[in-house]
């Protein structure tokens, strides 16, 4: 089973890229999308149906803003929007596809680099995103049903990864608090990184993220933002990751993970 994760900074844009072609060679199962940026109006049949891809989203109610999908090789049993948060839900941050015993979940956590104003809902939504994330390993635990969080989580866990730590502790993305966070999800309830548990020390190569300041992606000043979190059994089937950087489809480059596992 292969499972990609990619920050899109806009769906119109990656395609413009060259997405689709790049979708049609991966063979892969569930392709997890975030920020799209786009309302359900304007989406073309090339974006809702990629060659060999369904596609479903949960679209921001702000136009040009934020938005997660979905694409899928073979239908959900069932699919869910949101955590019923009546601040963040708006915003389309969370989606959810549920087969027999697997949910594969594409999530975009807020930024806080626009001002305090952001940052103070960051903290918010993680106050809320914890529990939500503790109940589905609950559930995990009660029921055996297994959970991938892919996404872009806008939070840099170790110094490992990110490029220039040092010059980063005061910025968002790299607060202790954040860290902190992080470290409680991937400690004391359970998850597991699972691009970590299969590279625990690469640093440059495992960069997903570049800002468009300067020389940031020529110099490969970059940052680890996005994941592949699991419950720890499916977590363990995890074979190989990799990220993809022959070519640019936004600011963020795909995750791939293959688990030996099928939906």
């Amino acid at each position: 089973m292969r499972i990609v994760s990619l920050n899109v900074n806009g769906i119109r844009s990656a395609f413009r890229k060259g997405l689709p072609a790049w979708l049609a060679a991966q063979g892969a199962d569930v392709v997890c999308l975030q920020e799209i940026k786009i309302h359900a109006d304007d989406l073309s049949d090339e974006l809702l149906h990629p060659a060999g891809y369904t596609g479903h989203f949960n679209h921001a109610q702000k136009k040009g803003y934020s938005g997660v999908g979905l694409y899928m090789a073979r239908p959900a049993e069932t699919l869910v929007d949101g955590m019923q948060n009546e601040e963040f839900d708006g915003e389309g941050r969370i989606i959810r596809a549920d087969w027999k015993d697997l949910s594969v979940i594409s999530a975009y956590l807020p930024s806080g680099s626009s001002g305090d104003e952001r940052q103070q809902a960051k903290y918010r939504f993680l106050d809320h995103f914890a529990p939500w994330l503790d109940a589905l390993m609950r559930e995990n635990r009660k029921t055996g049903r297994e959970f991938i969080v892919c996404g872009d989580w806008n939070i840099a866990h170790q110094e490992i990864d990110l490029k220039n730590w040092k010059g980063n502790m005061k910025n968002s993305g790299f607060l202790p608090e954040e860290r902190a966070w992080l470290g409680k999800v991937l400690g004391d309830m359970g998850w597991v990184d699972v691009y970590r548990k299969l590279h625990p020390d690469t640093t440059g190569e495992a960069y997903t993220w570049w800002s468009n300041r300067g020389q940031a992606w020529a110099k490969n000043v970059g940052w680890r933002i996005d994941y592949h979190v699991a419950t720890p059994g499916i977590a363990a089937r995890a074979s190989a990751a990799s990220i993809y950087k022959d070519e640019r489809f936004s600011d963020h480059a795909p995750l791939t993970i293959d688990y030996e596992a099928v939906l």
